[in-house]
């Protein structure tokens, strides 16, 4: 059988874009997932620390490059070879990065510092249609991290993908602010980023195809989100989310977009009020309350705060990965007529998340459009 064209179907095949994504619902075929091997405990910097409380500061000092106990990685892993094994089963394609030993030094002219991990590929790479974009991180323990994807990315773009890498970023002492203290509640917002250079982790970014969300965080500034607007052209709009977390960092535990018309807000940090105009049309659903994690090592090492429920997989716009442990959510879910698929990924929030933080879409079913007026 032949195409109009006059190719074969496995040619026409061979030709389709492997990289296609411009929202977060359609349906999923082809995904990146992170590792965990090789994996160390993130560099004693102020922007590493000043998420976490002063305790955690301490013991961060002290462990600072060194290996994650094996208490730790081998329910994280046991739990990520299921989560892998349940994407496969739904019939997605599933490609993973190299093993890297990120207890390697590395620097430039300017510091040194040892690897953190590769868990997270959401955070490194943001997908924009055909196009995969490295993104200039605001940890120096990051600094290389989309070099373990290299061989991945290389391969996306030999088949015809755009990839594009932001301006590596100096990270020089300029780059944060040396007085930063954590805001307390009622005063206004700061940062510990100044504007000296862009810096913005992808994992900041929501989809909407002609449309994403955005907050500005503690990995993510003002000339960052310029960045990408100017490179995005006019054909895109980036709206800024106002959010109340003392801690910024990541928008996929403050708003999930689940399908067209339907977006999951984080009660405590996003006022519904103050949504932009763009989502008014929009059913907003209010997150439920996460429920306890009962495990004294996961409340201590987690870097992710308590809204991991939140931190969703769509499959296609109806299917819906979410944790098991998170009774709460899943109820929800159903409730607004999602279909929630159980599994079991709480052992990986050390490491940097959940299911949206372990993964990012290469390929989803569905053409570019503007879901908003």
């Amino acid at each position: 059988m032949s195409t109009p064209s006059g190719t074969t179907a496995d040619a026409a095949e061979t030709l389709a874009p492997p990289v296609s994504s411009h929202n977060e619902w359609d349906p999923l075929e082809e995904v990146i997932v992170g590792r965990l091997e090789g994996a160390r405990i993130p560099s004693n910097h102020p922007i590493v620390t000043c998420n976490i409380p002063p305790w955690a500061t301490r013991w961060q000092g002290f462990a600072a490059g060194r290996r994650y106990p094996r208490m730790m990685i081998e329910p994280a892993q046991h739990e990520l070879d299921r989560f892998v094994a349940l994407l496969r089963s739904l019939g997605i394609t599933v490609r993973r990065p190299d093993a890297v030993d990120h207890g390697r030094r590395f620097g430039t002219p300017d510091w040194s510092s040892r690897g953190f991990c590769n868990t997270c590929p959401r955070d490194s790479m943001l997908v924009i249609g055909d196009e995969i974009i490295e993104t200039p991180m605001a940890w120096p323990c990051r600094y290389f991290e989309t070099h373990s994807y290299r061989e991945i990315l290389k391969d996306y773009f030999r088949r015809g993908a755009r990839w594009t890498a932001a301006p590596k970023p100096q990270l020089t002492d300029t780059l944060f602010d040396a007085d930063f203290a954590v805001p307390e509640s009622g005063e206004p917002m700061r940062y510990i980023l100044t504007e000296f250079e862009p810096v913005f982790d992808a994992a900041d970014f929501m989809r909407a195809g002609r449309d994403l969300f955005v907050t500005r965080s503690n990995v993510t500034n003002r000339m960052g989100i310029d960045w990408l607007r100017r490179h995005l052209g006019p054909g895109y709009r980036i709206h800024e989310i106002e959010s109340r977390c003392r801690t910024p960092m990541h928008i996929d535990t403050t708003l999930v977009l689940l399908s067209p018309g339907k977006a999951l807000v984080n009660p405590e940090y996003v006022n519904v009020d103050h949504l932009p105009g763009v989502l008014k049309s929009w059913d907003i659903l209010l997150a439920p309350e996460p429920d306890p994690i009962h495990e004294r090592l996961l409340r201590i090492t987690s870097m992710c705060g308590a809204w991991l429920n939140m931190n969703l997989l769509v499959i296609d716009g109806k299917r819906v990965i979410a944790e098991r442990h998170h009774t709460g959510m899943l109820r929800a879910l159903e409730k607004w007529g999602f279909e929630p698929i159980p599994c079991d990924l709480l052992h990986y929030a050390p490491f940097g998340g959940s299911f949206h933080c372990a993964t990012l879409d290469i390929r989803r079913r569905g053409p570019l459009e503007s879901q908003l007026q």
